[in-house]
């Protein structure tokens, strides 16, 4: 008797431990089923994003090229459809992390602008105000407090330029890559605009040609008459192979121990009106004495085969200091996408600074996300897409994460 009640102890232990195990990979299971439901409604509220950051242009159509309010978020070019954005609702995002990020101008005022390249210099300089920040765009996305996204936009080819001494005179090295890989027979549009020195407006010399890499991705390109160590230049370069556009830019300066003279801020979308200040009234810099600066500014169009193409505007030249005169204003044409170059000199310095009008001017990358991050959340889903603006390619990406977890 005493022996078939261990018997049936034992069988009733067994039995309960096969249930606690069976329940035990039930909830595996369940608990699998309902993160791989949460795992897929993620990857598809990341196609949706991407499908209505790349293919829509938001509401108003053209909120990128003016100051209206913005009702809907979009980012495509609607004047090209398809996966084409605008090259003028990317300026508009509030790409800063923080205060740090932003520029204060003039100091003290209370108005401050959002600084796309995250440098002062060659940089888009934006109204905060007329900028669309991540908590906004949330809210048009409709996935305030539910969803976490971030948008990253990145040009697809890397051309790096590189200067090369020895050879007397400027010489440029141009490698042109993709995924990481040397790219052969690139065909280039280069333009290297000189500031000619001794030349009391700062007066610019154009120099343009092409040509096209070698085997190794690269490309030396020589300029006789420009100095390899004294001169101040900006040159930059199209690139095309099998269908994809990059661009690369490079610029010296010949104002040694001191920090840029000129300082281009975007003041108004609607009319195009660009502010071009004195340094030392924007930074406010103790550093004396303080330059007594002359301008040059050309503004360039970027035609659709890659072409600059010079455009007349207003106080093209003019002389700023930090005094009773530290800034001047001018107008870009609305209609058109291109580069405002700005040489300038005081005494025997001599040094330029590039404002892009349209981010695909001068290959200018974005990201946007809040400076929230996707840190903690246990799935992160990514969508790739391939896009031009201003017809250089770029490579589009969104990352999207699930809030509360």
């Amino acid at each position: 008797m005493a022996g078939a009640t261990i018997d049936h102890m034992i069988s009733l232990t067994i039995l309960i431990a096969a249930l606690l195990l069976a329940m035990m990979s039930f909830n595996q299971m369940f608990s699998s089923a309902v993160a791989y439901e949460t795992n897929t409604q993620v990857a598809q509220k990341t196609i949706d994003i991407m499908n209505t950051i790349c293919l829509s242009p938001g509401s108003p159509t053209d909120w990128g090229a003016t100051n209206q309010d913005v009702l809907g978020f979009g980012l495509q070019d609607p004047s090209v459809g398809g996966y084409a954005l605008s090259p003028y609702s990317l300026m508009r995002l509030n790409t800063a992390d923080g205060p740090s990020q932003l520029l204060e101008y003039p100091p003290g005022s209370g108005e401050f602008y959002n600084n796309l390249t995250a440098s002062f210099g060659d940089a888009i300089l934006t109204p905060l105000g007329d900028c669309i920040n991540y908590t906004t765009a949330a809210e048009l996305l409709g996935i305030t407090g539910e969803y976490g996204f971030s948008l990253d936009v990145t040009p697809t080819l890397d051309v790096q330029i590189t200067k090369r001494y020895g050879y007397g005179h400027l010489a440029l090295e141009v490698y042109v890559s993709g995924s990481g890989l040397p790219l052969s027979g690139a065909s280039l549009n280069y333009y290297l605009l000189h500031v000619q020195a001794g030349i009391a407006t700062s007066k610019i010399v154009p120099y343009v040609g092409v040509d096209e890499t070698e085997s190794s991705g690269s490309v030396i390109l020589e300029f006789d008459d420009v100095d390899e160590s004294g001169d101040a230049y900006q040159f930059m370069t199209y690139v095309r192979l099998n269908g994809l556009t990059g661009m690369g830019y490079y610029s010296q300066d010949d104002i040694t121990g001191y920090p840029q003279f000129v300082v281009p801020l975007i003041r108004d979308y609607d009319e195009g009106i660009i502010t071009i200040a004195h340094s030392w009234g924007v930074h406010e810099y103790t550093q004396t004495p303080v330059p007594d600066v002359t301008y040059n500014a050309t503004f360039f169009v970027l035609t659709s085969d890659f072409q600059l193409q010079q455009y007349e505007i207003e106080n093209s030249t003019g002389q700023l200091n930090y005094g009773s005169k530290n800034y001047e204003t001018t107008q870009l044409p609305t209609s058109e996408v291109g580069i405002l170059f700005i040489s300038y000199r005081w005494a025997n310095r001599l040094g330029s600074v590039a404002l892009p009008w349209g981010i695909g001017t001068l290959g200018v990358s974005a990201s946007f996300d809040g400076g929230l991050g996707s840190g903690g959340s246990d799935f992160v889903a990514t969508e790739l897409r391939q896009v031009t603006i201003d017809g250089i390619s770029y490579r589009v990406k969104v990352a999207v994460w699930k809030l509360g977890n």
